[in-house]
């Protein structure tokens, strides 16, 4: 596969040449033939990821579930994105994990793509029929509170089935055991 550029690029984006990007500093999502570039999340935003990695990934293991940090995600054809957390049963190796392999996604908002993780790539995620997205909403004044929200897909739409806010911890039995306490969660 040859190394396309971003400059010299004329037309709709394929999925042949977004994966020809090769490994970029920036986040690159291809969305219905169009390019959506972000730069690197800040440090907080990175912190809680590794965070929840760290906190779904034993318990994902634990039933034969991968939980992997900011990889390649194809929803649909020409519809591939990059959530915070993933976590799925696809193949170890690879460049991009399969949504019918994904049992659940996670994003992190951020100051600059808040309403998108809510709406868009919410969305995106029902229509692809991943039966779980959590949610994680931090204060992004101070990074000293942070609410998540565990959804779960009712036909082709999320509804909440649980809610932590600062001080709670987040459980459930499904999609397998989760616990996250969001005190230590900003312990950074």
């Amino acid at each position: 596969m040859s190394q396309v550029s971003l400059d010299d690029h004329e037309g709709p984006w394929s999925e042949d040449d977004y994966f020809a990007l090769g490994e970029t500093h920036q986040r690159i999502e291809l969305i219905d033939g169009s390019l959506w570039a972000s730069p690197a999340p800040n440090r907080p935003h990175q912190d809680l990821s590794s965070y929840i990695w760290s906190a779904l990934n034993p318990a994902a293991r634990a039933v034969g579930l991968r939980a992997r940090q900011a990889i390649n995600l194809r929803l649909i054809t020409g519809r591939v994105v990059i959530p915070d957390v993933v976590v799925d049963a696809g193949p170890r190796l690879g460049v991009a994990g399969e949504a019918a392999d994904t049992v659940l996604v996670c994003e992190i908002t951020s100051p600059s793509n808040a309403a998108t993780d809510r709406l868009q790539k919410r969305s995106f995620y029902a229509e692809a029929g991943i039966p779980w997205y959590l949610l994680v909403e931090p204060n992004f004044a101070d990074y000293e509170s942070v609410t998540l929200r565990l959804l779960r897909l009712d036909g082709k739409a999320y509804v909440e089935h649980a809610v932590a806010k600062t001080g709670e911890t987040l459980t459930s039995d499904l999609p397998f055991p989760i616990s996250i306490d969001t005190e230590e969660l900003l312990d950074f």
